[in-house]
């Protein structure tokens, strides 16, 4: 076989779900559509986005020496629905790719083992691998290179892969020919779209994430405003409802690596067992997993949001002592919480709800 198909049978056997290659320059119109995005606002706190959107938007500005682009998607299906755990509302709803171990450093070494492998194989070549961290537009290459296409719901998707897929990308120097890109499947369904809790989506294929829970729980900082929290459910981390329900899932692929497997205790975690950690303890039962990035102050924040949708006042104990937190975010979402649980609960004192 030639280098390109000893490329993929590689990346195969380590573990990639699939590979496709793609040049630097084959998304010229990434760069407006990101303009687009950030002129109307629609990265909301991102700051990050606008600020490094010149590379962000030409892959050719990242690394003028890249010659390919290697588009790798490594799958995280789940073994259970995504959508069960929004019935139990004193549980916390934690979406799927963050149930197990960081994507960012299990992706990133299988990523690194491909590379070398090509350097080994090429003399000369040079490469550089991006998990998600850099400025550079995933989705809109992997399609480029073949992987699938974005849905409606702007993530990417595949006939062979459904759409719980991380995406990782290898830039080199090494001249390959490219795939053809993917083109769209997604047809007359509306049903990402339709189940988005907050309606996150101006447009199909298009994205206001400040609108959207996943950014909410993750990016935003500060309170989160007063008309999406009850919208946000028992969603403490991230947000699955768009892409749980695409009918693509039907070939969804099973992951292969038992590190992106859910931990059992982030399943569906009492929501009081989490209310009360400190940063000590938030430290030490998220190491290892992307959950520990946001900090405890806004990972509280979110599950006093979820007691207050609760609907149960028997969870308002342990909003309480959370009132006159030290952190502003977190004593709003408690104080906010035990107004809302009043409603349910005649006999509670009565607080004002900012």
């Amino acid at each position: 076989m030639g280098l390109k198909e000893d490329l993929s049978a590689f990346a195969v056997t380590s573990g990639f779900a699939k590979i496709g290659i793609c040049r630097p320059d084959a998304v010229p119109e990434a760069a407006a559509r990101l303009a687009a995005f950030v002129d109307a606002g629609r990265h909301g706190q991102m700051g990050w986005m606008a600020e490094r959107m010149a590379w962000r938007g030409d892959p050719t500005a990242l690394w003028p020496e890249a010659r390919s682009v290697i588009m790798l998607a490594e799958s995280y299906t789940p073994d259970v629905d995504p959508l069960a755990v929004l019935s139990l509302r004193d549980r916390a709803a934690i979406s799927v790719y963050a149930q197990g171990r960081d994507y960012h450093d299990v992706v990133k070494k299988r990523l690194k083992a491909v590379g070398r492998w090509l350097i080994d194989r090429v003399p000369g070549a040079e490469i550089k691998v991006f998990v998600d961290t850099a400025p550079v537009m995933e989705k809109p290459l992997a399609q480029a290179a073949g992987l699938g296409w974005q849905g409606k719901h702007t993530n990417l998707l595949g006939r062979d892969l459904g759409n719980w897929i991380f995406l990782g990308a290898i830039f080199t120097t090494v001249d390959m020919e490219p795939d053809a890109a993917s083109v769209g499947h997604c047809g007359s369904c509306t049903a990402c779209l339709d189940i988005c809790p907050t309606q996150a989506f101006p447009a199909p294929y298009q994205l206001d994430a400040r609108r959207c829970i996943s950014y909410l729980t993750i990016e935003h900082r500060g309170p989160v405003d007063a008309e999406l929290r009850p919208l946000m459910g028992n969603r403490i981390y991230g947000c699955d409802d768009c892409l749980a329900v695409c009918p693509w899932n039907k070939f969804a692929v099973d992951g292969r690596d038992a590190r992106l497997a859910a931990r059992g205790d982030l399943r569906a975690p009492p929501l009081t067992e989490l209310a009360g950690l400190d940063d000590t303890a938030f430290r030490t039962r998220f190491s290892g997993s992307p959950i520990k990035r946001i900090g405890r102050d806004r990972f509280v924040r979110n599950v006093c949001y979820a007691i207050g949708n609760s609907g149960n006042p028997a969870l308002a104990e342990v909003l309480r002592p959370l009132t006159t937190d030290a952190d502003p975010a977190v004593a709003d979402a408690a104080i906010w919480a035990l107004a809302h649980l009043q409603k349910d609960d005649p006999c509670a004192p009565q607080l004002s709800s900012p």
